[in-house]
């Protein structure tokens, strides 16, 4: 595993972590700013290793099949990216 996925996996573990407190703090009906702010932290977690996803797919994969000469792999690399990317800006 390359050190870029072993950081994209920590943020993932992170984020498992404080999603399992968000849900004991929402079970004891804690305080919602708090609740909020935790969750805040799991979305900042989830979009960090989506970032590192997408910039490891860009430097791998997406740079492979840009290199070959086929078109039809090459359109349906792009068509990958731009529907992660409008999902991800939904």
């Amino acid at each position: 595993m390359t050190a870029q996925k072993e950081k994209t996996l920590i943020n993932f573990k992170k984020a498992r972590g404080l999603i399992s407190k968000i849900i004991k703090m929402v079970e004891a009906n804690e305080y919602c700013i708090d609740i909020m702010q935790q969750n805040l932290a799991v979305i900042g977690l989830l979009k960090s290793a989506h970032q590192m996803l997408m910039e490891n797919h860009l430097n791998t994969c997406f740079k492979k099949a840009m290199e070959t000469k086929d078109g039809r792999k090459k359109q349906e690399m792009t068509d990958e990216i731009l529907k992660v990317t409008r999902l991800f800006n939904k």
